[in-house]
């Protein structure tokens, strides 16, 4: 299985980066995993919300196939704990899944077409966090869930 995160526009905080460049060291022992930046949206101060998330939509789509398994990164999303996560990815192990995609959206959240794209939808957390931040969150929860799968002492419970 290959995983793939999307995000639009670069990660600006030098900390940040290197914390995302320390769990993507240690997913290459797990899993095929890549971050894909897309470039920011042009002139989005004279876009509407709607327009927005519509440009946003174009690139996500140039980056996703039919055959994926899409999954929002979204406030409303379901909230897993990091079990239940570590769980979910082995599901889509066995059960064949080729390439599992998950979205990072704008501030505005995801247009409609979108979210009737995705095939499940995940809440890091009912907190709202930078664009950046959610970043390194969710590669150490793959990472996290990756070292629960294999037994490894990385999570306590």
């Amino acid at each position: 299985m290959k995983i793939t995160l999307l995000c639009i526009g670069k990660t600006d905080d030098k900390y940040i980066q290197e914390g995302i460049d320390k769990y993507l060291k240690r997913l290459k022992h797990y899993v095929s995993f890549q971050m894909v930046i897309m470039p920011d949206i042009k002139n989005v101060k004279n876009l509407s919300e709607a327009q927005q998330k519509e440009k946003e939509a174009e690139l996500f789509f140039r980056n996703i196939t039919s055959q994926d398994f899409v999954v929002l990164l979204d406030e409303f999303g379901k909230e897993l704990r990091s079990v239940e996560l570590s769980g979910f990815l082995e599901q889509k192990m066995v059960s064949s899944v080729q390439h599992l995609v998950f979205l990072i959206g704008g501030p505005y959240g995801f247009s409609d077409l979108v979210k009737q794209r995705a095939n499940y939808s995940l809440s890091l957390s009912k907190l709202t966090f930078s664009h950046q931040m959610v970043r390194l969150f969710f590669i150490e929860q793959i990472y996290r869930g990756f070292s629960i799968m294999k037994g490894e002492p990385y999570h306590h419970e």
